[in-house]
């Protein structure tokens, strides 16, 4: 098995949670296995979500989301973990990658209008979502949640293959299926999965 760099973000603002949990067991497997791995919680970083001009002016990062790209750029596999709230992801990680997916960075638009340069390709993601809902329902009631992350910001900036694995219902899991749930991402880490 090739090692590989591994990028993991937790989306979720608080680590002390179920999907700090995974991320902890997916992150364990893949040291097992002999990756690189950087890992990094949205909540202990400190950064404006907000994009108060839009693009019309880019704010300067603050040191921690140049981390984060720098992270990214350093990455061969870049791992996400994070709840649904309300069909979409935390507000936190929507600001994190309205700050951090620039021009130059993630893409660059070519000058006569028709298309634009995916910055990141060479890299694959898996995205790993959890849901107080069956992710079946949801699909079904909401649509496609995660087309956002999969299409709008990772394929965008040229990540491929991407895996995005739906997780639900977990509200008032049961601790036997939350151990299987680590014991899948201590496997799923491990594989670099």
């Amino acid at each position: 098995m090739k090692k590989k760099k591994i990028f993991i973000l937790l989306g979720h603002p608080d680590k002390e949670t179920l999907n700090g949990s995974f991320a902890s067991a997916y992150e364990e497997g893949a040291k097992a296995a002999g990756h690189e791995v950087r890992r990094i919680n949205i909540g202990d970083l400190s950064f404006d979500p907000v994009l108060h001009k839009g693009y019309k002016t880019i704010q300067a990062l603050e040191p921690d989301l140049a981390m984060v790209q720098e992270a990214i750029k350093w990455s061969e596999h870049f791992v996400i973990f994070y709840p649904t709230w309300f069909s979409t992801m935390p507000a936190l990680l929507k600001g994190l990658f309205d700050r951090i997916w620039l021009p130059h960075f993630a893409y660059h638009f070519r000058k006569n209008g028709l298309g634009w340069q995916r910055l990141l390709k060479g890299r694959s993601s898996t995205v790993y979502v959890t849901s107080d809902s069956h992710p079946f329902l949801a699909r079904v009631i909401f649509g496609d949640m995660t087309n956002e992350i999969k299409k709008g910001i990772l394929w965008f900036a040229g990540f491929g293959p991407i895996t995005i694995t739906k997780i639900g219902p977990v509200k008032n899991i049961k601790p036997k299926r939350v151990q299987k749930f680590i014991d899948n991402f201590k496997y799923w880490g491990y594989k670099a999965r």
